[in-house]
């Protein structure tokens, strides 16, 4: 593994980082923030990577950092993050987070209760100033921000905004629901893309394009059928949010690996190897969803296409 020296926060007593809900950086002259729901130490290598065989990669999951795995509990660390883009007059959010008050099978995301719209008040953003809100995939942990709850009904939290939703995910979803699955996608597809669907706020992504005049989306299927990341050019500078082609960086050293929610194992590993490529001839800042602290960073190529995962360096 390639770290770069100096970009670790705080440990805390319990083994994984502390720090602040949202950090800021330019890309060329577009802020981008991200905004942390709620991280920790949650995921089993076992369960939320079935093929990888921990005892062989103990070292390179060590090698991560205690940012990105916790030792003492044998936990990869993950995070739930919301990703504002701000450039003129357009404010762009991609994924969504999982919400609050949402009734959710998994204990750790139900019926949260944070204060994502006060965050997101500190770099300026309003539900009504935002312009654009974009998920990259359907899953639950991605949505959920879309609606909020008003007068027991779930109605689109940002009124303003052109809603965008990947096609070949809403399709499989909307039959599952019209066929009477009242939980599909895990009760999120009811509670937080129904209502703005219904709300005619929705624009579906099926194949390539170009969103608010700044992102270029780039098919990456696999983890879900319509999965995309989206790629930001400017100022010479790039980035891509990456979805969840990874859910750790213990992916970019072995891409071969697939979490247990990916659907299609085969196209999954092709997408995260292609993406893997172009971020690193790109020198892109590649924005994940779920990696811990500082929750993003790049992509260094070596030999026999190998590839290290270099953090964000926080410090400059």
């Amino acid at each position: 593994m390639t770290l770069r020296a100096g970009v670790r926060a705080p440990a805390l007593s319990n083994g994984f980082s502390g720090g602040p809900m949202l950090f800021s950086r330019m890309i060329g002259d577009v802020k981008v923030s991200n905004l942390i729901e709620y991280y920790g130490p949650t995921h089993d290598p076992a369960r939320v990577f079935p093929d990888l065989d921990m005892t062989a990669s103990l070292t390179q999951a060590e090698a991560l950092g205690p940012e990105q795995y916790c030792a003492g509990v044998n936990r990869f660390i993950v995070a739930i993050q919301l990703w504002i883009v701000q450039y003129e007059r357009r404010t762009i959010l991609i994924d969504t987070g999982v919400g609050n008050r949402k009734a959710r099978t998994t204990l750790r995301q139900n019926m949260l209760n944070t204060l994502v719209p006060e965050w997101m008040a500190s770099v300026g953003v309003t539900a009504a100033s935002v312009t654009h809100v974009i998920n990259t995939h359907l899953h639950s942990d991605h949505v959920g921000w879309n609606t909020e709850q008003v007068d027991g009904r779930w109605q689109p939290t940002f009124p303003n905004a052109e809603y965008y939703l990947p096609l070949a995910d809403f399709e499989p979803l909307a039959q599952q629901y019209a066929s009477g699955n009242k939980e599909a996608g895990g009760g999120s597809f009811l509670d937080s893309v129904l209502p703005v669907v219904d709300a005619g706020m929705v624009n579906f992504i099926d194949g390539t394009g170009r969103i608010a005049d700044l992102l270029d989306i780039e098919p990456v299927p696999g983890h879900t059928p319509g999965q995309v990341s989206l790629r930001l050019n400017a100022g010479g500078k790039e980035g891509i949010f990456t979805a969840d082609v990874f859910h750790s960086p213990i992916q970019i050293v072995q891409p071969g690996i697939n979490t247990t929610f990916c659907m299609d194992k085969k196209r999954a590993i092709e997408s995260r190897r292609a993406l893997l490529a172009r971020a690193a001839e790109r020198n892109a800042l590649i924005m994940p969803c779920h990696f811990g602290y500082p929750h993003c960073g790049y992509v260094l190529r070596g030999p026999g296409d190998q590839y290290s995962f270099i953090p964000e360096d926080r410090t400059r």
